[in-house]
């Protein structure tokens, strides 16, 4: 059977990020765990389940997975985890992976050896693609440098931070993505004027933002050779 680790956040995931892809993939039969950095029980951005921010269909519909998943509910811790064991490793974004996923070693090796394997994926969406950044292959040269990526552009941050870049929950957000990717040597386009950013670089898959994890997840059954039933 085919089969995906989520790494997911405890200091704060984008729900559609994760939700949509879990959803997807689980329709289509892989066979899902899910990781945290400690194994506890990820928490989810507040923002993502506002309706105001993201609509009531959207809203109830991550909280019914956040709350009511027992995939959600009993997280490995990532050091447990081998991306050996599965066929693809997904990185749903939201501002908390910078506090946690992005910073996690494990997190990063498990980065590494699904994109430096033979047979597996990797699927990075939104602020999870700043893992990249702090990412390097088993020759130790930045795993991201010369690849083509999309991921959480500057233009949006700047319309969610204040002039201290401190976030709504009062949080100072350490980097922007887009400006830590772009050091190391990724090739940056987020396709600001498309609906949807998705690219695939070998094995590795980025997806822009919440609008483009449904076809962030679509690219990767593909990749997969599975579909939704």
């Amino acid at each position: 059977m085919t089969s995906a680790l989520f790494v997911v956040s405890e200091e704060g995931y984008w729900g559609e990020e994760c939700v949509t892809p879990l959803e997807l993939l689980s329709d289509a039969g892989v066979d899902i765990d899910v990781a945290t950095p400690s194994g506890g029980k990820p928490v989810v951005d507040d923002r993502s389940i506002d309706p105001d921010e993201v609509g009531e269909e959207t809203a109830e519909r991550v909280k019914d997975v956040h709350e009511n998943d027992e995939r959600m509910a009993d997280p490995m811790p990532l050091a447990q985890a081998s991306a050996d064991e599965y066929d693809a490793v997904v990185f749903p974004g939201g501002h908390g992976t910078e506090w946690d996923v992005n910073q996690d070693r494990h997190a990063r090796t498990l980065l590494r050896e699904a994109v430096e394997g033979e047979d597996g994926k990797a699927m990075v969406v939104c602020h999870a693609v700043g893992i990249l950044a702090f990412t390097r292959d088993s020759d130790g040269e930045i795993l991201v440098d010369g690849r083509e990526i999309t991921g959480f552009p500057n233009d949006w941050e700047e319309n969610i931070v204040d002039e201290n870049d401190r976030m709504p929950d009062g949080r100072k957000l350490p980097y922007y993505v887009e400006d830590e990717v772009t050091a190391v040597g990724a090739e940056w386009d987020a396709e600001l004027d498309a609906e949807e950013s998705v690219r695939v670089d070998g094995d590795l898959l980025t997806a822009r933002g919440p609008g483009s994890s449904h076809a962030g997840a679509t690219e990767l059954q593909r990749a997969l050779g599975v579909q939704s039933d």
